[in-house]
């Protein structure tokens, strides 16, 4: 197929050549233990990655020991939800995940957002899946 032929598929179908998010962050975001110190696999959530523009909020994309995407989470200042801030169109550049289930964990603080916060986790998987998948 020629390039031009391969543009011309790409603006039909809009399927760019970019990687599957599934299996492969973008290309902005940065494994989180690469920015604080934290494990590269954190239980219960996975191998993290995050925009480093997006801080602290994220998203973070949790993905499993097998390199699958498992959770989109977000790390919402108690601060923020005290002072009824809105965060809206969250997300919108990961394009379209199936969400099976949402958790809201609340988290004293940790190394790269120190302040009490909660993360609103999506979860692609199910939930006996994260309970097995994400030890």
């Amino acid at each position: 197929m020629g390039a031009v032929s391969a543009l011309c598929l790409v603006a039909i179908t809009g399927v760019s050549a970019a990687a599957d998010i599934h299996t492969t962050p973008p290309a902005a975001f940065k494994k989180v233990s690469t920015l604080v110190t934290l494990p590269e696999y954190l239980p219960g959530l996975g191998v993290l990655y995050v925009d480093p523009a997006t801080l602290p909020i994220g998203p973070f994309l949790g993905y499993d020991k097998k390199g699958h995407l498992a959770n989109v989470v977000y790390m919402v200042p108690l601060k923020d939800l005290n002072g009824h801030k809105n965060y809206e169109n969250m997300g919108h550049k990961l394009g379209n995940l199936k969400i099976d289930h949402t958790d809201f964990v609340y988290n004293p603080g940790h190394p790269g957002v120190e302040e009490p916060h909660y993360h609103v986790i999506e979860w692609l998987i199910t939930k006996h899946r994260q309970d097995t998948d994400l030890k």
